[in-house]
């Protein structure tokens, strides 16, 4: 087992390997599927926060859908690499093709069953699988581009949150996500450029570390005024948790810069207390504030 391997990276056997293969842990990033519901003062409704529910739910299945479809697409790659034969549930064969293949269409119909809860939630799902596609054959390759397709899926998964309730979406709230998300992917960008050079991906070879963190720093500032725009023009309340958005942003570079978890946002997450306790107290927070009597 390679040194940098941890007991808990390999995948199991059986059921557990299945679930290994849908990426549960990765599903943290549907929680901006509950963003609009939070925002707009919803969230006091129960029909509003089952529906709400529901898209987040059905968004952890198109994401699986996608992992899926990579990891069958990237089979033979995955078998080959030092860390992915060992870590990835299928190239280790802790799960077998064919298994992969109907677990894929399970998903597929408990996607498309969706449509008769809400229709445009699972127009946007399939745009989401389709913009994914298109990036593993082709727009991973495509410098800048790349980046900004990962930052489109966490947009979208905001716009899924807000078609599900039925709400309209605050421009404000929409370029706020998008700043955040293209920080988030040119940090990932570079990290991978800086720990692994540019054979972990074709593109990392058209960029370079200086580039990559004037594009983090001006998408974080980006993000910061957007942020304070919308707090300022839609939700005043919301002036209370600017210094925990400020915090988070620091705290996540500190991580990058001298811990270096740039490559996982998600990893980051879930190993970094006061990064985790930061979110959890900015979103609970932000329901307090807005709450509706």
């Amino acid at each position: 087992m390679p040194p940098e391997l941890s007991v808990a990276a390999v995948p199991r056997t059986g059921s557990l390997a299945v679930i290994q293969l849908l990426r549960p842990k990765h599903w943290i990033k549907n929680l901006f599927v509950l963003a609009p519901l939070i925002f707009s003062g919803l969230f006091t409704r129960e029909d509003a926060r089952l529906y709400a529910l529901f898209g987040t739910l059905l968004f952890c299945v198109a994401a699986s859908i996608v992992y899926i479809i990579n990891d069958l697409a990237d089979l033979k790659i995955d078998a080959l690499h030092p860390v992915k034969r060992v870590t990835r549930p299928l190239a280790s064969g802790a799960v077998t093709v064919g298994a992969a293949r109907t677990l894929l269409v399970v998903l597929s119909v408990l996607l498309l069953a969706g449509s008769f809860v809400s229709i445009p939630l699972v127009a946007v799902l399939l745009v989401y699988i389709v913009l994914n596609l298109l990036y593993s054959t082709w727009l991973k390759r495509v410098p800048v581009v790349d980046i900004f397709c990962v930052a489109a899926g966490f947009v979208l998964r905001v716009y899924a949150g807000a078609v599900v309730i039925d709400v309209p979406l605050s421009s404000w709230m929409l370029v706020t996500t998008l700043a955040i998300a293209l920080y988030l992917a040119a940090i990932k960008r570079r990290d991978e450029l800086d720990v692994q050079g540019d054979v972990a991906r074709a593109v990392l070879g058209q960029y370079t570390v200086p580039l990559l963190d004037r594009f983090a720093l001006m998408a974080s500032v980006c993000a910061m005024v957007f942020y304070c725009m919308f707090v300022v023009t839609t939700r005043p309340v919301l002036a209370f948790t600017i210094p925990f958005v400020l915090f988070g942003i620091f705290r996540y570079w500190f991580l990058v810069d001298r811990k270096g978890r740039g490559e996982s946002p998600t990893d980051a997450l879930w190993s970094d207390l006061p990064l985790g306790i930061t979110v959890v107290l900015w979103g609970i927070l932000c329901a307090y504030l807005l709450r509706q009597p």
